[in-house]
């Protein structure tokens, strides 16, 4: 196929559009004028048989796979001009920079153009229902936004950061790849990126088996509003769960950090820094049961805890794992401070003797963009009290931010009391929104980097209240 100037292509385009726009532009229900239309128009652009070929080879993409690569909805919404558009730099970005709009046609006929394509343009390297996501969670998704991050993949494709976007604009966007791109065909492509568009700069990464599953379940679910992701504590296995099997599991596995009562004294713990989870002194039964689930399945580090907590789940299996936590949820429930705890108020030590890091430059010098609107502090409060992930700050804080919260207890070194205007007039914006963002060394207080900055900031507003 020749590759055509910019100007000739774009007289390509105009034709293509005029013919669309002619009136009673309508097919009777006849697949071999579809196919027709198809090939008469189509392909003036792109190719729908051959070998894959470099993108400098090409005036667009490859069709010849779109029936096993775009979801059926997608494709209609493209060719009726709809959706966004994808090349932010040009597919030919070589030739021109500007984006070429793309032709459209009614719905009616894109919906006959889009069967077609669905039925015909099918690709036999992609498997039906390769990838299983039936059990694909929203912390996995997480997991394969970072590894698509780490591994280079926003040099050359956007992706939503923020609310803003972020990446390489070189190929295709990202933004809504869920609604886009079909599972099985993401699967595929990430396998072998070459096998469809070889020369033409797609990246091979090394990435295990697991880790391409959740790059790939990324990607399938990114924008598709209609995914629902798999929550596994409301699972099967936690309605059969036993305490009396998850007792033997706490001893067998958990003990020799936790120590054989939940004291945080087990042989392990005299290395360790921070130390481990004292549950006895936890009200494990009033945390959230998805932070309990995701911190034992997949570890400390998952949730911005200690990497010395491991990532329990291949070793115990669900059901192992829905035993273990029903028998700590009803075995540790806070102790003796937990039961003089509820209504006080600022009974957190003050001041509170901390060796605390200083922030990175990056956050050293920032400083709050936000007035303390009652808009703003009842966003902060919503994230502080129980929106905020992979924990509710109250957890651990308090609810009234004087760090006797249901797992405050168990912490060493204890949570941070807000409530203290002696401790807190010292600490600067700058300092409370990297710990906030990146987490605190050597203490229990994890990183919510899934926070925009402009909620960190409101919770910031919110948590400066408790000591005014």
């Amino acid at each position: 196929m020749h590759s055509y100037p910019i100007k000739f292509r774009n007289i390509i385009v105009l034709v293509s559009i005029l013919a669309f726009s002619l009136p009673g532009f309508v097919w009777a229900n006849d697949e071999e004028k579809v196919k027709l239309f198809i090939e008469e128009q189509c392909t003036s652009c792109h190719r729908i048989t051959g070998e894959a070929k470099s993108r400098f080879e090409l005036i667009a993409p490859d069709l010849m796979w779109a029936g096993s690569k775009f979801k059926r909805p997608w494709l209609v919404d493209r060719l009726t001009g709809n959706e966004d558009i994808i090349y932010q730099k040009n597919y030919r970005w070589d030739q021109s920079l500007n984006p070429e709009k793309h032709p459209t046609i009614s719905k009616k006929d894109a919906e006959k153009v889009a069967d077609y394509i669905k039925k015909h343009l099918i690709d036999s390297r992609v498997k039906k229902d390769s990838i299983d996501l039936s059990h694909f969670t929203e912390l996995q998704a997480s997991f394969g936004r970072e590894l698509f991050i780490e591994h280079s993949c926003t040099g050359c494709h956007q992706i939503m950061q923020d609310g803003e976007k972020s990446g390489g604009p070189q190929s295709t966007s990202m933004f809504n790849s869920g609604k886009r791109l079909t599972k099985d065909w993401i699967l595929r492509f990430n396998m072998m990126p070459p096998d469809f568009v070889p020369h033409s700069g797609e990246f091979v990464a090394d990435v295990s088996e697991l880790g391409l599953h959740y790059v790939t379940g990324f990607l399938a679910t990114e924008g598709d509003e209609a995914f629902k992701f798999y929550e596994p504590w409301k699972s099967e296995f936690f309605k059969n769960a036993n305490s009396k099997r998850g007792k033997t599991i706490y001893r067998e596995y958990c003990m020799q950090c936790h120590g054989a009562t939940g004291g945080g004294d087990g042989p392990a713990a005299s290395g360790l820094e921070p130390k481990p989870a004292v549950h006895s002194k936890m009200a494990l039964d009033q945390f959230p049961m998805d932070y309990l689930y995701n911190v034992v399945y997949y570890g400390g580090k998952a949730v911005g805890k200690s990497p010395y907590m491991p990532y329990w789940g291949l070793t115990l299996g669900d059901q192992g794992v829905a035993d273990v936590i029903t028998y700590m949820r009803e075995t540790f429930k806070g102790g003796e401070e937990m039961a003089a705890a509820p209504g006080k108020k600022g009974r957190g030590d003050c001041p509170q003797k901390r060796n605390t890091k200083a922030v990175s430059f990056k956050y050293k010098n920032k400083k709050n963009p936000l007035k303390p609107t009652p808009a703003n502090l009842k966003a902060g409060e919503e994230l502080f009290q129980k929106k905020a992930k992979p924990m509710a700050c109250q957890l651990c804080h308090g609810k009234h931010g004087d760090g006797k919260g249901p797992g405050g207890a168990g912490i060493n070194p204890s949570p941070r009391n807000f409530t203290c205007g002696e401790t807190m007039k010292d600490i600067s914006d700058g300092q409370l929104f990297g710990i906030t963002r990146e987490g605190s060394p050597g203490t229990a207080m994890p990183a919510f980097k899934n926070l925009k900055d402009k909620e960190v900031w409101q919770l910031i507003l919110y948590i400066r209240q408790f000591s005014n």
